[in-house]
């Protein structure tokens, strides 16, 4: 998750927060007879949210009805899509290499992956090849694609994708394991006639 992110994320979660602590807790406070904060619009228990004027008063407003669905439409829009910036995976953007000197050195994600991608491409019987790099900058994973050629052993491919490329990413990064998630899909072909 970029930096970005989590401090909106972090930002929205601790408004959100506070919002429903303080409303919840002038709900709470009010409905047990204690005496209402200042800034609360209702006095006492038996106060309705809404008056009967308060639910009227922009009824006959051409604009009103528009302007609520539009803020409503944004609102719902901006949730969505912090729901889906928190809940999907994200690609990682840099590996920590270790380079002995204690200092470290940073390889682009995106580099390791096209490299992996490529070398998984020129293993026998691999069409396609595509990597994506998750985890941690010091304790990546890689989720492999592979697409296969219509007559290849499965088995044959994994085992040659996992000791070249795969081998060959982990220890060019000088990593010491390089977890992966290889899923096998055959390519897509017409029958052939037996005749």
């Amino acid at each position: 998750m970029s930096a970005v992110l989590r401090t909106v994320n972090r930002v929205l979660v601790g408004l959100a927060g506070l919002i429903l602590l303080a409303v919840g807790g002038a709900v709470l406070a009010v409905g047990f007879d204690a005496p209402a904060p200042s800034w609360w619009v209702h006095q006492g228990p038996h106060d309705v949210l809404l008056s009967n004027a308060e639910r009227t008063r922009w009824r006959d407003a051409g604009w009103w009805w528009p302007v609520v669905i539009a803020a409503l439409a944004v609102l719902l829009l901006l949730a969505l899509w912090w729901l889906v910036a928190v809940v999907r995976r994200r690609r990682l953007t840099e590996v920590l290499v270790d380079t002995g000197d204690g200092e470290g050195a940073s390889l682009r994600g995106r580099a390791l992956e096209t490299v992996l991608a490529q070398e998984a491409d020129r293993v026998d019987g691999v069409e396609w090849a595509g990597a994506r790099l998750t985890g941690r900058r010091d304790a990546p994973a890689a989720r492999v694609r592979l697409i296969l050629a219509p007559h290849v052993d499965p088995g044959t491919a994994l085992h040659d994708f996992t000791t070249q490329a795969l081998t060959h990413a982990r220890e060019s990064a000088n990593l010491s394991s390089l977890p992966a998630e290889v899923h096998l899909q055959g390519v897509k072909h017409r029958a052939e006639r037996v005749s």
